[in-house]
């Protein structure tokens, strides 16, 4: 690989916080245009020379979309090329930036499946990442059930993460209820729950992200067929984001509502950062295999987009408390302007109302509780009655559930004006254990405790 290559090769989480999206996504916003050719290229361009019969005899199909692109295939740009690193203190895909597409899948351990089981299979799924995570096939050869499918065959890491979690039920399934943390006990009951309990919770639960949709599906398929024998899927769901570089700069993304989301997220730089978003280390206590590690909250939530469409936009941005064109707080600013909650307009009303969303949702108004979110949009097509069936698959990240995402959530269960908009249909929480260090597989530490 020439030095331009390595230059354009980027590691996810330096360049942005999460919630944004654009030229400064994860990696330089260059085209690599050196001569230096990825592994998977290589690989491609071979298999594209052995199979020359079969296109030209095909009467202008691949060959003739080639023949008519105005330029000659340029090299791998840098939303390809761009890697995130598997080994870590943490695991990644929490602080990574928003990627284009993303995958959520919860398996159960099969019926005989026991800590050993688990063990080998969590052995299998980190050496699947990590090969995947660095842009190399999921395994080696060319025939049998472990091999390579050759979904990926053409693309770089593409940001690709795989992050890995258990749920509640996974350590009374292992023999492991020693281990079981107090931040995993059940979520309480929420009044806009509509809970679908077959697309709730899990043993195990794998979040996958990639800025590309093969790459992220590629994943997906190395995943499940590495379960085989040991798990079976429970649910799994499918999102996507903006893709990084299709605005003239940096962005917020915006959710199907059209609304900049994610604008209070606490950023890397805070001080408090660490405290809020990971497990502190625990020495000598049945929790200390989840230090560095995370919560993460998954609910998959509804958007009642008729109804939200019909209101004018002066209507939407009261029930959010921010302008919709550029996320500024309605009391006046940019988007990173502090919320003014005592501003009152000319007629003595709260310019941001008692009940608008970005009011009862921010730690100024929930004693500090905060959380990183961290969504993809989701749409899952159209009804008989022509409603969609899209919205958001809220992850958020914490250091303990019960101090980040159940307080809010209680708040805005009381009176949050977006209430009426949205429906929560499926929940879980699962524990994320740190990041395995080289020569180590997630979990490790809990499994071989």
């Amino acid at each position: 690989m020439s030095k331009t290559s390595k230059q354009a090769r980027g590691r996810v989480g330096t360049s942005a916080s999460p919630g944004t999206s654009g030229t400064s996504g994860p990696g330089p916003g260059t085209t690599d245009s050196s001569p230096g050719v990825s592994r998977r290229r290589l690989l491609g361009t071979a298999g594209a020379a052995g199979a020359t019969g079969l296109v030209l005899g095909a009467g202008g199909g691949a060959a003739g979309y080639a023949a008519t692109r105005p330029d000659a295939p340029a090299a791998l740009t840098s939303i390809g090329a761009t890697e995130a690193m598997f080994h870590g203190k943490h695991q990644p895909g929490i602080t990574a930036p928003l990627q284009a597409r993303g995958h959520l899948v919860a398996f159960d351990l099969v019926a005989g499946a026991s800590r050993k089981e688990a063990a080998a299979l969590m052995r299998r799924w980190s050496a699947t990442a990590k090969e995947l995570m660095a842009g190399r096939p999921a395994a080696g050869g060319s025939d049998g059930p472990g091999h390579d499918t050759g979904i990926a065959l053409d693309a770089g890491p593409s940001s690709l993460t795989v992050t890995f979690g258990f749920g509640r039920t996974f350590f009374a399934r292992t023999g492991l209820t020693a281990a079981l943390p107090a931040a995993l006990d059940p979520l309480p009951a929420f009044s806009s729950d509509h809970l679908d309990a077959k697309r709730s919770e899990g043993d195990l639960w794998v979040q996958i992200g990639a800025d590309d949709a093969l790459v992220a599906f590629h994943a997906l398929r190395a995943i499940q067929k590495g379960a085989a024998g040991t798990a079976r899927v429970r649910w799994q769901m499918n999102g996507f984001n903006r893709t990084p570089g299709t605005t003239a700069r940096p962005m917020t993304a915006r959710n199907l509502m059209g609304q900049i989301d994610g604008t209070g997220n606490p950023k890397p730089a805070d001080e408090d950062f660490d405290r809020r978003v990971f497990v502190p280390d625990s020495p000598g206590t049945p929790q200390e295999w989840l230090a560095g590690g995370s919560y993460a909250v998954v609910r998959r939530i509804r958007m009642l987009l008729d109804d939200w469409e019909k209101l004018p936009v002066d209507h939407q941005e009261r029930v959010i408390g921010r302008r919709k064109a550029d996320g500024a707080p309605l009391s006046g600013g940019t988007e990173t302007t502090e919320m003014d909650f005592d501003k009152a307009g000319p007629d003595g009303r709260l310019v941001i109302p008692d009940n608008a969303h970005a009011r009862i949702s921010s730690p100024e108004e929930n004693g500090g509780a905060a959380m990183l979110r961290r969504p993809f949009s989701y749409h899952d097509g159209i009804a008989e009655d022509g409603t969609p069936d899209a919205g958001l698959l809220f992850v958020c990240w914490q250091a303990d559930p019960f101090r980040g995402f159940v307080p809010v959530q209680r708040k805005l269960d009381r009176g949050d004006a977006l209430s009426r908009f949205i429906r929560h249909e499926s929940s879980g929480v699962f524990a994320v254990p740190g990041g395995a260090a080289e020569g180590e597989y997630v979990g490790q530490r809990l499994l071989e405790s």
